[in-house]
């Protein structure tokens, strides 16, 4: 006789208590948790939030992204292998990107991270970015806390990939490294400069066999352009390395290059302040996001959208006066309620 498993929301205190003993069964309901949509989920995961806070701050949060190909999933396996070999805990939050047509996700990266999800020192946890723009998930940061809550000790956040919006990350870690491939000439050209300008390091992958000699000239042509930038407030120069993810060489380096940044910002205490900012945007973020969907989801708001809409498609008004008129309508309902 087959069972039917019926699937339920534990008490705020039993996902706490789960977390707290670094059960990841739990902790994996607690991401699922705070992921979703419905909003009884979402004042669950508010009380989950609350009651692990007091145990969160204390992991080295690192965020990662590349240009298309440059082999971000071989890296993170690799460079994960090496850290946890160091006795290190390791937590993996990929975000594979949502279809914006059908909104769906491949989710592949555990399939890609093999041996680093077998390892019972690592935890990874695929997310799909949905309709976020940014290269992440929009619960990124509560899942970041419960990785930390968990007891994770460094914490790498994969992004979708490179591209105008792949910069929200950046908010989000206290170390951001930006994969390259030896190309440097075509790459120096493509990629944007926001994402070098905000990058405390640069990898080049695939440095291995052939492309040793083009990796080295690509290493000076990267460092070269990184000095062209104004130099960065918290005193870190950033530096270039290279790697060769697939035979596991230059990791260690790698390794290296982040725990001189963690202790460098430790030091003069930008990293402190930086995480202190990190919170502050996160808390106006999320009055955004909710005077955003309050806005929309008001019912007068709504009856008047589509007319309002044709206005400004029949140019018969402009975008800016109907926007006033439609925030005017919104106060004036919501101080009547």
């Amino acid at each position: 006789m087959k069972v039917k498993f019926k699937s339920r929301r534990l008490t705020a205190e039993a996902y706490t208590t789960g977390i707290l003993k670094k059960d990841r069964v739990i902790l994996s309901q607690a991401i699922t948790l705070v992921e979703s949509k419905l909003a009884s989920d979402n004042n669950l995961a508010e009380e989950v939030i609350n009651n692990i806070i007091p145990h969160t701050g204390n992991s080295l949060r690192i965020g990662i992204t590349g240009v298309p190909g440059v082999g971000k999933s071989t890296f993170i396996e690799s460079f994960g292998k090496y850290l946890t070999s160091k006795g290190k805990k390791l937590a993996v939050l990929t975000i594979d990107p949502s279809s914006q047509r059908s909104k769906g996700s491949i989710l592949g990266d555990k399939t890609r991270m093999e041996e680093l999800s077998n390892d019972p020192n690592a935890y990874v946890r695929p997310s799909a970015s949905g309709t976020t723009l940014g290269g992440i998930h929009s619960k990124t940061r509560e899942t970041i806390l419960l990785c930390e809550a968990a007891g994770f000790d460094v914490i790498l956040i994969e992004t979708v990939g490179v591209g105008q919006s792949e910069t929200s990350v950046k908010g989000l870690v206290d170390f951001f490294l930006l994969l390259m491939l030896s190309n440097a000439g075509d790459e120096l050209q493509g990629i944007k400069r926001g994402i070098m300008e905000m990058a405390d390091a640069i990898a080049i992958n695939k440095v291995d066999g052939d492309n040793l000699q083009k990796g080295q000239l690509a290493k000076r042509q990267y460092q070269n352009a990184l000095h062209m930038f104004p130099p960065n407030p918290n005193g870190w120069v950033p530096k270039v390395s290279t790697c060769s993810a697939i035979q596991n060489d230059g990791v260690e380096a790698i390794w290296k290059m982040i725990a001189d940044f963690e202790t460098a910002m430790k030091q003069n205490g930008f990293f402190e302040g930086n995480r202190k900012q990190q919170n502050l945007d996160w808390m106006q973020e999320t009055i955004k996001y909710h005077l955003e969907t309050d806005f929309y989801n008001h019912p007068e708001v709504k009856k008047a959208m589509e007319p309002m809409k044709e206005l400004v498609i029949n140019e018969k008004s402009p975008a800016i006066t109907v926007a006033k008129r439609l925030l005017a309508l919104y106060h004036e309902n919501s101080n009547e309620s």
